[in-house]
């Protein structure tokens, strides 16, 4: 839950810098998805970034 914390306000603070460890999807899948349901919920990441995190998500085929 920390590292999903972490990345999720990295998103909202470095969003350019941080963006390749999802899109790579370098972090276990429940993390992975935790970062971006996270940052859906935050109130400073603009809605089309998150509309954006919502495609990210991992385990949707």
């Amino acid at each position: 839950m920390m590292q999903a914390w972490y990345v999720a306000t990295a998103l909202d603070r470095q969003y350019d810098a941080v963006l390749p460890l999802l899109l790579e999807q370098r972090l276990a899948p429940w993390t992975h998805n935790k970062a971006i349901q996270k940052a859906i919920e935050s109130r400073r990441i603009p809605e089309e970034r998150k509309a954006y995190l919502r495609t990210l998500r991992a385990g949707q085929d």
